[in-house]
């Protein structure tokens, strides 16, 4: 007898928008439905031309940061594209603390980047525990720069 087994992936839509009772201030007065709609909006504002691209770069960095707060103390990083997504989250910094909240035990998460980029295959084995952490991995987005990965220093406590 075989037994199903279920994959389940976890969305980063999903994820973002469900700590938006912590954050409303941020969604009421701005034109938008809800807070991934408020991110897509400020990277096309920003730094992403294209909606298809800001919202593949929001997913990732959605994943990459719950990924790195459920794992404290392992050795990640990501390449250029992706960092795009994870600055835009940290930089709006109540949806930040909301996700530190949720995800990281109320502790806020250090965001300590290194300044010399690290060629050591960082970006790919992140990718991989993205993955094994449920999440869907867009790989070209990790593969376009794998080999320029944008850590933080390790040195500092509870960072990613």
């Amino acid at each position: 007898m075989s037994t199903a087994v279920q994959t389940r992936t976890r969305d980063p839509r999903i994820i973002l928008n469900a700590v938006q009772e912590r954050v409303p201030h941020l969604v009421a007065d701005v034109g938008v439905t809800d807070l991934w709609e408020r991110e897509v909006a400020l990277l096309l504002r920003d730094s992403v031309a294209v909606r298809s691209l800001a919202e593949r770069i929001l997913d990732q960095g959605i994943a990459y940061l719950i990924t790195a707060m459920e794992n404290p103390g392992v050795d990640m990083g990501v390449g250029y594209t992706v960092d795009i997504g994870v600055h835009q989250l940290i930089l709006d910094t109540p949806l930040y603390f909301a996700l530190c909240e949720e995800y990281n035990g109320g502790r806020y998460k250090h965001h300590s980047p290194l300044i010399e980029r690290r060629r050591d295959g960082t970006v790919t084995r992140t990718a991989e525990l993205l993955r094994r952490n449920g999440f869907a991995v867009d790989d070209e987005l990790w593969e376009v720069d794998a080999s320029d990965c944008s850590p933080c220093d390790n040195k500092v406590p509870d960072s990613h």
